[in-house]
């Protein structure tokens, strides 16, 4: 794929997203920066100012149907919006909880993915692009709600690939390991599941194990170049990671002979 037409980034206010946004349009696309605070992306078409392409900040809340509007000439959707909840063990998530996250994770995603696919297919194909979680390697505890989520995106990844494959849509997946976020920094803390008898010990210990990925922490700037590398390689595979720890985690997932990871 060239690097042209019109790219739609979600959750593309701050962090991993915005960076998405940003490396995209400098690469040459008319990026489509979406987000539910408008203002939160003010500054985003001047950080292009100059480049191949251009940035066009937009409101879209994936949990609200009425402000998801595509645009005519799509090539590449990018689904970044995600959000998450307490450490909690499972035993102990509100059942709100749930709700909550699968409504901007899982069901947010699928309404814009939905709406995308009519209008790549009328310009002839493109690429979906899902971020999902390098997490999703890994037995993580009490972060049952963020990986199920995640998880429910890339099996429906995996059977939208199969199904549009025939109108020259690829699809991608992404799994990000610590970037340089916002949602990564809020990660660094007491787990909540410490203050659930029988859990202490366990959360204490994942609390001090955080402290390892600090090394791995990679800047967004470059996960997003990454993303953008997927995006354009037509014979790529469907899953990647993009910074150090990610490609790690993945590539020890799809060595074990047990599991069920397809890379292609």
């Amino acid at each position: 794929m060239d690097a042209r037409g019109i790219a739609v980034v979600t959750g593309a206010s701050r962090g991993f997203g915005r960076a998405i946004a940003v490396t995209l349009a400098r690469a040459g696309f008319d990026v489509h920066a979406t987000m539910r605070d408008p203002a939160a992306g003010a500054s985003l078409p001047d950080e292009v100012a100059g480049g191949a392409g251009s940035i066009t900040v937009m409101r879209l809340d994936v949990t609200e149907p009425e402000t998801i509007t595509l645009p005519e000439g799509l090539r590449v959707l990018v689904n970044n919006a995600a959000t998450e909840t307490a450490y909690l063990p499972v035993e102990a998530i509100p059942m709100e909880d749930w709700r909550h996250v699968f409504e901007t994770n899982v069901f947010g995603l699928i309404e814009v993915t939905r709406q995308a696919i009519p209008l790549l297919r009328a310009g002839g194909g493109g690429v979906i692009c899902n971020i999902t979680s390098a997490s999703l390697a890994m037995s993580v505890p009490f972060y049952s709600v963020y990986r199920a989520s995640k998880g429910a995106v890339e099996t429906m990844g995996e059977s939208l690939r199969a199904e549009v494959g025939q109108f020259g849509i690829r699809v991608v997946e992404i799994l990000p390991g610590p970037v340089d976020t916002d949602m990564l920094a809020n990660s660094d803390r007491r787990p909540e599941a410490a203050d659930c008898p029988g859990y202490e010990a366990m959360a204490k210990s994942i609390h001090e194990g955080r402290k390892g990925v600090d090394e791995f922490i990679t800047p967004p700037a470059t996960a997003a170049a990454a993303v953008l590398e997927a995006i354009l390689d037509d014979e790529g595979p469907l899953r990647s990671s993009c910074d150090r720890l990610g490609r790690l985690l993945l590539s020890g997932w799809q060595a074990d002979p047990d599991g069920s990871l397809n890379a292609r």
